[in-house]
């Protein structure tokens, strides 16, 4: 599976911005696809991720309410809406696909289980 990662680029602390991530080559009915950041020195960080067979989604404590995932099955994209932004939220943003072999498999925000990643989207929050 390949994974491309846009939306990404500069916005104004408060704020709004939408990232996609296109997969390609494989079929997803067994995947689950996530979103992380790393901000530079520091951790890669889970953000949200969601099961492709029905729309399940985990996320990050920290995060949520002000970060949304979503999918579109017949794009083959996932969706990172990111609300009320802040520039402690500046990172590189890096879409993620796990290939579970299963319908039942519970979400991670481990990212070493994921297989696939694509290259990352900077996002970069101002002040």
């Amino acid at each position: 599976v390949q994974l491309q990662a846009s939306g990404g680029g500069l916005v104004q602390a408060g704020g709004s911005l939408g990232l996609s991530c296109a997969a390609s080559g494989g079929t997803l009915s067994k995947y689950h696809m996530g979103w992380f950041r790393q901000a530079p020195g520091k951790e890669r960080e889970f953000v949200s991720a969601i099961r492709w067979s029905d729309g399940d989604t985990v996320s990050s404590n920290s995060l949520k309410g002000r970060f949304t995932i979503s999918k579109d099955n017949a794009k083959d994209t996932i969706y990172l809406q990111m609300n009320s932004l802040q520039s402690e939220d500046t990172a590189l943003y890096y879409c993620a696909a796990r290939n579970t072999r299963s319908f039942r498999v519970t979400l991670t925000r481990e990212a070493s289980v994921y297989q696939y990643w694509g290259r990352g989207t900077q996002v970069t929050v101002s002040a």
